[in-house]
């Protein structure tokens, strides 16, 4: 699942095997000429299939989620190579009108169009605000905790009753209902808000009004669904909104092409065409777009295969044009052996995490010990003490990254000016600097537990957690745990499910907002799915949110870290080391290292 995640976007790893078959798409075309006119086409080759077209709920709030919408959606905004943030004004234009109250002035440009033709409207945004603020939601605390399904969906909330499976800490910060004039739309914080530019993208990160009202309240008229919707979240009307939530939090949760064709209606310049469950995606273009994103490429075909050295084997046999797998040093050096592909190295802003789980009656939950906080502490930071961290980074990552080091903070990244200062503070370096058994042993004995079974939770066919699990499980045993392989290739929609102790995975940043991590340590926060809490971090967030001077910021993350490490949270191993590799009759590749990588200038690609 994902960082806002991203909206923080949490890195796609699950499995999705793809056998070259009858239903392999045919290989693209590598050429087209002006007398032919032949449509041109692309193959990409990612790791996890798509599975939500709504990736702003929990359930879909995966990067590989993230990249279709992207592919297929317009936005106020998008991120370029330098990070920048660049204003696309052919969706619509915003500015800032104040400062105190912060007032946002937002109005949608005529360009901006579905691809069934109906113009993007006020009441789109205004679903994006509704659904994403939960300041409708009517359900909350346990009761919200029981409408999850094993599988991470949400079930009916039950008539009346209102819950969009979502959470954003800058647009809950718009407590008065925003003011709509035809197609603007002005938005009052009710207070400052250091990332309101960053969190733009959240307005536009939406399913069409139009077709939400026509499923949700049977409204078949395009102009008086989208309608019936604004005026739903205007009067506050739980009946109509029960109907919307249970319609947004469902209806866009798809693994093969639907056979409702709305569930497919976007407003970039692609649009799904066809999609064969676990194997591939295509997208063509969209005949309806008129904004300035038009792409040149007719059609791009993401195939889905878990194994990167499959995928460096289908770039080899020319039967897809880019991929980006997870890389290790083999995959490396395979991709620099094949002929007429370039080849791309560099970090990426995704990191690997240890996250105990704090609330399911395991082996790190107070609970288990009579409600004794102090003794779960002991036992989370004996288990985190025999983390080898460094053997990690040193047989895994070096190979592939020679200056590659372990990673001591939770929310600020390696490469930016403030992380020394942070992660000094924090204490994490220190604190977990090495594998310390005997100690790990003496907290056990202290906590009065003996030989506790943990279940980690990690992507089981992933060859690389394979090989992180495998010197955790024999490090830890070493310290009297007892370690379950609880690996599994459905792990991203587990996450937060209390049927494991410990998970591992990436975090991959979407945006440059310094209150990005908010979701994933917030007391039920979005992306917190280990159960932790503290309320001294829900204020230091809280207070982060309306910090503008950057030392001050620094100052408050440091003061987060350090309780998030005096918690025994968990801990952070490395930074992703990123390979893309691509035909050299691609031209316009260059990835960024957030959230959607490859995809993001997808408009510039050419093809020869």
């Amino acid at each position: 699942m994902a960082t806002k995640k991203l909206l923080a976007a949490a890195t796609g790893l699950i499995v999705g095997a793809l056998a070259f078959t009858a239903c392999t798409p045919p290989t693209p075309n590598a050429s087209s000429t002006a007398s032919t006119a032949q449509p041109t086409s692309v193959s990409v080759m990612w790791n996890q299939p798509m599975y939500s077209m709504n990736n702003v709920t929990t359930f879909g709030n995966a990067t590989a989620n993230a990249n279709i919408v992207y592919l297929t959606n317009d936005n106020w905004m998008y991120y370029d190579k330098g990070l920048n943030m660049v204003p696309n004004k052919s969706y619509g234009t915003y500015e800032k009108t104040s400062d105190s109250p912060l007032t946002v002035k937002m109005t949608l440009a005529d360009t901006a169009t579905w691809s069934d033709g109906v113009p993007v409207t006020a009441a789109d945004v205004i679903l994006a605000y509704g659904a994403q603020s939960g300041l409708f939601n009517t359900v909350t605390g346990d009761d919200a905790d029981g409408l999850y399904n094993e599988d991470g969906t949400i079930k009916d909330v039950g008539a009346g009753k209102v819950y969009f499976d979502s959470s954003s800490a800058g647009l809950a910060l718009i407590k008065d209902f925003p003011i709509v004039d035809g197609k603007t739309v002005t938005v009052t914080y009710s207070k400052p808000f250091a990332d309101w530019e960053q969190y733009m993208t959240a307005f536009g990160a939406g399913l069409p009004a139009h077709i939400v009202g026509k499923r949700a309240l049977g409204e078949a008229d395009p102009t008086k669904a989208a309608e019936a919707v604004l005026n739903a979240f205007k009067t506050k009307d739980a009946a109509a909104l029960s109907k919307i939530s249970n319609v947004w939090n469902q209806d866009w949760n798809f693994t093969k092409m639907p056979d409702d064709k709305d569930l497919v209606v976007g407003s970039g310049p692609y649009t799904i065409s066809d999609y064969k469950e676990n194997q591939y995606l295509t997208v063509t273009k969209n005949a309806n777009y008129k904004g300035e994103h038009t792409a040149s490429i007719d059609s791009i075909t993401v195939r889905y295969n878990e194994d990167p050295m499959a995928a460096v084997q289908a770039l080899q046999n020319g039967e897809v044009q880019l991929i980006s797998p997870q890389a290790t040093a083999d995959i490396l050096t395979a991709a620099k052996a094949i002929n007429n592909v370039e080849v791309y190295t560099g970090d990426e802003a995704t990191y690997e995490h240890v996250d105990p789980t704090f609330n399911n009656g395991g082996p790190f939950d107070p609970k288990t010990y009579g409600g004794d906080a102090e003794k779960a502490k002991k036992v989370r930071q004996a288990f985190l003490l025999t983390i080898p961290r460094q053997t990690i980074v040193d047989n895994i990552i070096k190979p592939i990254n020679p200056n590659a080091a372990v990673r001591n903070s939770f929310i600020v990244i390696p490469s930016a000016s403030n992380y020394a200062t942070v992660s000094e503070a924090n204490g994490m370096g220190t604190t977990y600097a090495n594998v310390d058994i005997e100690k790990a042993k003496s907290l056990l004995a202290e906590a009065g537990a003996k030989s506790p079974k943990v279940r980690i939770l990690y992507a089981k066919s992933n060859v690389r957690r394979q090989q992180e699990f495998r010197l955790m499980k024999e490090s830890a045993e070493k310290a009297g745990f007892q370690v379950i392989d609880n690996g599994s290739d459905d792990w991203g929609a587990k996450l937060g499910d209390k049927s494991y102790d410990v998970s591992f995975f990436g975090w991959q940043s979407t945006g440059t907002g310094v209150t990005e991590s908010d979701a994933n340590y917030r007391t039920k926060g979005l992306n917190n799915f280990s159960g932790y809490s503290n309320k001294d971090v829900d204020a230091l967030f809280d207070e982060l949110q309306t910090t503008v001077d950057p030392a001050k910021q620094t100052e408050i993350v440091s003061k987060i870290e350090k309780i998030m490490v005096d918690d025994a949270f968990g801990v952070t191993i490395f930074q992703f080391p990123g390979v893309t590799a691509y035909s050299k009759a691609l031209s316009g590749i260059d990835p960024v290292s957030i959230s959607p990588t490859i995809f993001w200038n997808f408009w510039q690609w050419k093809i020869s």
